[in-house]
């Protein structure tokens, strides 16, 4: 399923989510605290964004699409005491489903060395606790735990499948085993772990087709880098145009978008839906802005 870091990102809602899906990819979002953490802050996924900013930043994803969203709670934000005020807060965004980590406060991204996990009585008691909190503010909301214990300090697979399935057996819907660094290892962790896997397809983790995907009984699988590397890249690539170019570089970007169906930034933004509802709602005479003023035209309803 693809991330996207902001409400802005969410591009993918211009090919109207067909039946359903979008090239056979399945209609859920999720959105990650590396996106925050760059995105809003400028500053790297090290447990620098706080809870503030991480539930902002998800009401406002899951408020612009009309499918669900998976949030990142990173760790909770502190003990199993946190997480309940955690879980009940993000039941609030209007998100589907948050996944947790065993992390260490302060935590860091789970494809970045130095990561530690908390002990395993105190995770598993964070666990139950988001586990009655989800239950008692709603129980379709669903609860991912993630382990970081593969690549942590001290870590190991065996470690991970251990802890994901303690996790489970908290009450957490679906297991999270971050970091695998083989094919063999992804096997081991669908063979052992008893519920569905969540899966993260970045870093140093094995890059697998949908085809592979299905056959693993991975029941999701993200991309949380992609969205925000092709971003970056184009900010970084219109920087250096404009470096080397000059101001009329932005006309050559405008130009070469000439045909994209999101080329117009002003349709993709909404404009045609606040024309929509101005005509439905407010007085004709307050259309009459539109006859004589200059500028994108929103077409008409």
């Amino acid at each position: 399923m693809p991330v996207v870091q902001d409400a802005a990102q969410i591009g993918l809602r211009g090919l109207e989510w067909q039946a359903g899906r979008l090239s056979a990819v399945p209609c859920v979002l999720t959105w990650r605290a590396i996106g925050t953490s760059l995105s809003l802050l400028g500053l790297p996924d090290a447990g620098l964004a706080t809870m503030t900013e991480m539930h902002l930043n998800a009401r406002c994803i899951a408020a612009a699409v009309g499918v669900p969203v998976i949030a990142d709670a990173v760790n909770g934000y502190g003990n199993a005491i946190n997480v309940i005020r955690t879980v009940r807060e993000y039941v609030g965004t209007g998100v589907a489903g948050i996944h947790i980590e065993d992390q260490a406060i302060p935590k860091r991204c789970g494809h970045v060395a130095g990561r530690q996990v908390i002990p395993l009585a105190e995770a598993v008691g964070k666990y139950r606790a988001a586990a009655k909190a989800r239950d008692d503010a709603d129980p379709d909301f669903v609860l991912i735990a993630r382990t970081d214990a593969r690549g942590a300090h001290g870590g190991s697979l065996d470690e991970a499948i251990r802890r994901a399935n303690a996790y489970l057996e908290a009450g957490a819907d679906m297991a999270f085993v971050d970091g695998p660094t083989s094919l063999d290892e992804v096997r081991r962790i669908v063979r052992e772990v008893k519920g569905p896997i969540f899966y993260n397809q970045t870093g140093v983790s094995p890059r697998l087709s949908q085809s592979e995907l299905r056959d693993l009984g991975i029941a999701i699988a993200i991309l949380p880098g992609a969205a925000l590397r092709a971003t970056v890249k184009a900010v970084h690539d219109l920087a250096v145009a404009l470096r080397d170019h000059g101001p009329l570089a932005e006309a050559e970007l405008t130009a070469s978008l000439q045909g994209h169906p999101l080329a117009d930034l002003h349709t993709f933004a909404g404009f045609d839906q606040i024309r929509a509802w101005e005509e439905a709602y407010l007085p004709p005479d307050e259309l009459a802005k539109y006859e004589d003023s200059v500028g994108h035209q929103p077409h008409r309803s």
